[in-house]
């Protein structure tokens, strides 16, 4: 049996995943990214091998493709593709019938059309503010003294949304602190973060041609707070994938390794 893999060196964290020649999924990791991203491909990588019993390293990978921030940086990897493509792949393997994707990175946000055979139709992506990212969500959640689990089941409990009017992530938690410090409701400030990314999200989906559906990737999907936010700013259903959406990048990376693998 042939095995191919996919590792995301993100900012944040980084993904691997370890696919067969069916495509089925035999393992993955998502583990915190350190400032070396070599090392911190190597660790996910090395974490993902020993889930399976007929591999020893990564050079027993037949084909291994990096991807992500730090995608030139992933060990042993035959070949770099752009995590967008990626993103694209990953869903499109977990969930065909989905053809938009808003991805929450740790220090981006991206709307990505996707084609009938999982190419990217188009895309459209903010990497110059880290508001409405997932570094954000750590700095409110941080400002809130809770986890980022806490934040969003907070923001869920809320009746109203209070507004929040910055649009630099410096600005809005100098803002969050203000609304708290003249006691506004948490949970009302909570939801109004959530809708503030809600709309940063509405214009990169937009701007790609987001039209009924959409599904959320990276980390910060698993945000319920965020998720309700988007479908009532967007208007559009979020629809829930099957496997992790953390992983989509590296799952996506996983299968370009298989495609190209076989044809080998």
């Amino acid at each position: 049996m042939n095995y191919f893999g996919g590792c995301d060196a993100g900012s944040t964290y980084t993904k691997s995943v370890i696919i067969d020649e069916t495509g089925a999924i035999r393992a993955s990791v998502i583990s915190k990214s350190r400032i070396n991203p070599v090392l911190s491909a190597r660790e996910a990588l090395d974490a993902a091998v020993s889930q399976v019993d007929d591999l020893a390293s990564a050079e027993d990978l037949t084909y291994l493709v990096g991807t992500g921030y730090g995608r030139n940086k992933v060990p042993f990897a035959d070949e770099n593709i752009s995590e967008i493509s990626c993103h694209a792949m990953g869903v499109h393997v977990v969930n065909p019938e989905v053809k938009s994707i808003i991805d929450i990175g740790g220090q981006d946000v991206k709307g990505i059309a996707i084609d009938t055979d999982g190419t990217v139709l188009n895309f459209a992506m903010n990497d110059k503010c880290a508001a409405g990212t997932g570094r954000f969500f750590e700095t409110m959640a941080r400002a809130f003294e809770m986890s980022l689990d806490e934040f969003s089941a907070l923001s869920l409990k809320a009746k109203n949304v209070i507004p929040i009017t910055a649009q630099c992530a410096v600005f809005a938690e100098s803002e969050v602190i203000s609304l708290a410090g003249e006691g506004k409701p948490m949970e009302e400030i909570a939801a109004g973060i959530q809708v503030s990314v809600a709309k940063r999200c509405f214009v990169m989906a937009k701007k790609a041609g987001v039209t009924d559906s959409v599904t959320l990737t990276g980390g910060c999907a698993k945000n319920g707070g965020l998720k309700q936010a988007i479908e009532k700013v967007l208007k559009v259903r979020v629809v829930d994938l099957a496997v992790d959406p953390q992983l989509m990048g590296a799952l996506g990376a996983a299968e370009f390794a298989r495609q190209k693998g076989m044809a080998l």
